[in-house]
């Protein structure tokens, strides 16, 4: 059985193995989310590139804009692949995709860039796209009501979730691994049970319920092995990173 990672480092390989399985599948329009607060984007991006390793110069990667693609330009040395920015600048998209790429790697694209990455899936035709921590859904940016179930129904459904991992709180995880169901982790006293599997990811009310019913049974789940706080450790590692 698949289980919470035990590091960020179990995470991304975890997420990496799950990408390689999406695609060897044949799906074409990917996301994979490590939700951890104050998680930079291109400390996993970087990290999760050796899923394309085969792909050599014929990936390309993208960033939200000039400023994230320069870094990676700058920090990234000695890549075969290009990096560039899906902001509107003064080369158009359309010049942006070329024959000879195979898959595309989009970085933490915002509901800002929503109207571009969704061009970029129609210019790209069936050639894969992978999606690492996307917000493309802010309804505060895309506006709530008829665009936002618009943009739901036209695009964002249309993208497969193959990795997420996501802390409700320190105790709760909302967890994904393709091909496996979307699953609710819950933490008692050091260690963690499954508490539910579901075919779709889980709403806020959906959650609120799964873990009220499991706090108020007892003796119906294996007992599970003792963990570390995945989300605490990760915290500790964060404030490192930052000393």
């Amino acid at each position: 059985m698949t289980e919470l990672p035990n590091t960020l480092e179990d995470a991304i390989a975890q997420a990496r193995e799950a990408t390689k399985a999406a695609l060897a599948e044949g799906y074409k329009r990917l996301q994979v989310e490590i939700l951890i607060p104050e998680l930079k984007p291109m400390l996993v991006a970087e990290q999760f590139l050796p899923v394309f390793e085969e792909y050599g110069s014929r990936l390309k990667v993208f960033f939200p804009d000039a400023g994230g693609a320069a870094l990676a330009v700058r920090d990234w040395t000695d890549v075969p692949f290009k990096i560039l920015d899906i902001g509107t600048g003064k080369l158009p998209l359309e010049r942006k995709i070329e024959p000879e790429d195979e898959i595309f790697f989009l970085v933490a694209p915002t509901a800002v860039e929503v109207a571009e990455v969704e061009k970029m899936a129609q210019l790209v035709g069936d050639r894969p796209i992978v999606i690492l921590n996307p917000r493309l859904e802010d309804l505060g940016a895309v506006g709530i009501g008829y665009a936002a179930r618009q943009l739901r129904e036209r695009f964002v459904n249309t993208i497969e979730s193959c990795y997420y991992l996501r802390p409700v709180d320190d105790e709760t995880a909302v967890f994904r691994f393709y091909p496996r169901m979307w699953e609710v982790w819950l933490e008692k006293s050091g260690k963690y049970e499954k508490i539910a599997e579901l075919p779709q990811k889980p709403s806020g009310d959906d959650l609120d319920f799964i873990i009220a019913k499991a706090q108020s049974t007892s003796g119906t789940l294996d007992t599970p092995a003792k963990k570390p706080n995945l989300f605490k450790g990760l915290q500790r590692f964060l404030r490192a990173l930052r000393n």
